[in-house]
């Protein structure tokens, strides 16, 4: 390293690194909760900084805004973004989870997708539960024209189905697995498979000026990620801890995260192209847009590729 300021970025390290921490991004609670990378960067004088993404839209407006380096999202919305001109790589699976599902009270009489016509559902555009309700609508026959989307941000549109103010939810998890577990809520309309995998984002800035340190933040991910799966109990109280949840909710959304697979590429790729396909029907995504050439150039594996083979 050269001599230098330890409060100035140069061009070989960056002053400060910031990452979000979300509550559907368990392997994230982790590694802010154990302070591993604080313990990585710190020989550097480099400094972490964590900020909370409340959805995948807000952690691509923080990514857009230059606010975060890193940040988590599901691989469909991260698509969304790439597509709206934000400048950034998915870079790194943090988990394959069943996290969102159409979600209706206990004493709903909607039982199907076909249902929903005319009904009021509550969505965050911008993320995989928005993005779930397109695809499912969509293999119907419906649309977004066809139901009266509200939007709300992921903890409203429960608290908003819970008071019988819609008549349907494009749920997350954890909020999602509270409705369940504490109010009885039925997930009336599950599809793993339209579930796009978690990913780990960068900005393309941060990663042509420092890939060194790219490297070093999935390293330490990597260790975050490890260490989850190795001790499950202890992973479901950070859970608990970061997110204020009971263990009875923990427990339902993590049954429903797979955090066996970090490497990035054509699987991953595969269900955003699918997922992409819709939004462009539906006129989420432009036109003129080449979805195809866009998931490309989105996901970029290089990186947790060195890092597995170090």
């Amino acid at each position: 390293m050269n001599a230098c300021n330890p409060n100035q970025a140069t061009a070989d390290r960056p002053d400060t690194i910031r990452l979000d921490y979300a509550y559907y991004n368990p392997v994230s609670l982790v590694l802010k909760q154990k302070g591993w990378l604080e313990d990585e960067l710190k020989p550097d004088n480099v400094k972490v900084e964590w900020v909370l993404s409340q959805g995948s839209n807000k952690a691509l407006e923080f990514l857009n805004a230059r606010s975060l380096d890193f940040g988590s999202t599901a691989g469909a919305a991260a698509l969304i973004g790439k597509a709206n001109g934000n400048p950034i790589k998915s870079i790194y699976v943090y988990s394959k989870p069943e996290w969102t599902a159409l979600v209706t009270r206990a004493d709903s009489p909607i039982q199907t997708v076909a249902e929903l016509k005319g009904k009021k559902v509550a969505a965050t555009r911008g993320t995989d539960p928005y993005i779930f309700l397109l695809r499912s609508l969509d293999q119907v026959g419906l649309s977004q024209n066809d139901i009266e989307l509200v939007q709300l941000q992921h903890a409203d549109g429960r608290t908003a189905l819970e008071k019988g103010d819609v008549d349907a939810w494009a749920g997350l998890d954890p909020h999602m697995a509270k409705t369940e577990v504490e109010k009885g809520s039925k997930l009336f309309f599950r599809n793993p498979d339209f579930n796009s995998y978690g990913v780990l984002n960068v900005r393309e800035e941060f990663s042509q000026t420092y890939p060194n340190y790219v490297e070093r933040v999935l390293a330490t991910y990597e260790k975050a990620r490890q260490w989850a799966q190795q001790h499950p109990a202890e992973l479901k109280q950070v859970l608990v801890q970061e997110s204020k949840l009971t263990d009875a909710v923990a427990a339902k959304q993590l049954e429903r995260t797979d955090l066996s697979n970090a490497q990035i590429g054509d699987r991953q790729k595969q269900v955003i192209l699918a997922a992409g396909n819709v939004l462009k029907k539906s006129g989420v995504i432009k036109e003129s847009v080449d979805v195809e050439q866009t998931v490309t150039t989105l996901i970029d594996p290089q990186f947790i590729a060195k890092v597995a083979s170090r």
